[in-house]
């Protein structure tokens, strides 16, 4: 009976081992399944970045052939931090449709395509957002002469609007709580939406309040249509990438809040060099003269002043694309730095 029941322990500690084992060899082999897309594109020296190339202001190829816009500076902020070199971005025009899928595929490193941070694209749609760098909320556009001046004024009209997006959804529940019945024309592209607008088709059109303002600069005349005051949704827009690359999902992060902390401190592309040998601990810090903050994301520790060098402050970003000194002289409200009433607001850099 000893016997046996040494038997039987030598082979229960055996068995316990052996699961023990596998249970090792299965977790090592998922945590090193596949690289991370920092890695990926760290490889290939250069950052393809998903964008709309539609949208002035945030995505946009201007007369000289070269992109523009919030969006655009967002990932050419990476490419700095990452290269030094801000041109180092291949941009890809998506529309509403495809966004997601090129993310997901990896056609795509990141998406910077004026995207609305929602639950279930964080959850279902599989992205990963980077902090918001544009607060919006969704509007709608009439011409000036229509009478129209509120939702209830839209019964039974017609409403263009582009599909795949958050803004068609947003139409339905608000005309649905109002009980408004109304008349969808329903594109996938947003050239198509607005030009079937632009041609009396459409008695309305919807869309973020920012791209509204944004391509009521395109029509053949502007001062013809206006933009209602009631906001009908919250929209944070922000940059994203596909679930499971903490490091680039981080890394991506840090680049934005280092544009919104640089306009914090006061420090500007114009301006940087006269913080050199600041004393502040917070700026040596932030720019990199003392510590090492950027080591956790493989970067340089002075990977934030590279990136407000090449492309400057989120006020700068913001002012050279929707500032006063441009056609659509967006007014920043919400986009301020918190301590002048807006959301933008940086964890520390420590």
């Amino acid at each position: 009976m000893r016997k046996s029941a040494l038997i039987l322990g030598a082979s229960l500690i055996f068995a316990t081992t052996a699961c023990g084992g596998n249970t090792v060899q299965t977790t090592n082999a998922s945590s090193t399944s596949a690289p991370d897309r920092w890695d990926t594109v760290k490889n290939r020296g250069q950052l393809i970045c998903g964008v709309s190339g539609e949208v002035p202001g945030f995505s946009f190829v201007g007369t000289d052939g070269k992109y523009n816009g919030i969006d655009v500076d967002v990932c050419r902020a990476v490419a700095a931090a990452l290269f030094d070199d801000p041109n180092k971005v291949e941009f890809r025009n998506l529309n509403a449709k495809e966004r997601f899928t090129a993310l997901q595929t990896g056609e795509v490193d990141i998406l910077s395509r004026n995207t609305t941070w929602t639950l279930s694209r964080a959850t279902s749609v599989g992205l990963e957002f980077a902090p918001v760098v544009f607060y919006d909320g969704q509007g709608i556009m009439v011409r000036k002469n229509s009478g129209i001046t509120s939702l209830a004024n839209l019964k039974d009209k017609t409403i263009c609007v582009q599909t795949g997006t958050t803004t068609e959804q947003n139409l339905a529940d608000q005309m649905r709580k109002r009980s408004i019945t109304y008349k969808p024309v329903v594109f996938e592209d947003i050239n198509v939406t607005f030009a079937t607008y632009a041609e009396g088709r459409c008695e309305a059109v919807t869309a973020d309040r920012s791209a509204l303002v944004s391509r009521r600069t395109t029509l053949p005349k502007p001062d013809d249509n206006v933009i209602l005051d009631e906001v009908i949704s919250s929209e944070p827009l922000a940059p994203a990438v596909a679930k499971g690359n903490s490091k680039w999902r981080d890394t991506l992060t840090w680049v934005v809040y280092s544009l919104i902390k640089a306009e914090e401190l006061g420090i500007n592309s114009q301006n940087i060099g006269q913080f050199a040998t600041s004393e502040d601990p917070d700026i040596k810090r932030f720019l990199g003269t003392e510590g090492n903050l950027g080591e956790g994301l493989g970067l340089p520790k002075d990977f934030a002043a590279k990136v407000i060098k090449h492309v400057g402050n989120y006020g700068e970003v913001y002012d050279r694309n929707l500032g006063p000194q441009t056609k659509l002289n967006l007014p920043r409200g919400l986009n301020q730095q918190s301590v002048k009433g807006g959301l933008l607001y940086s964890p520390p850099f420590r």
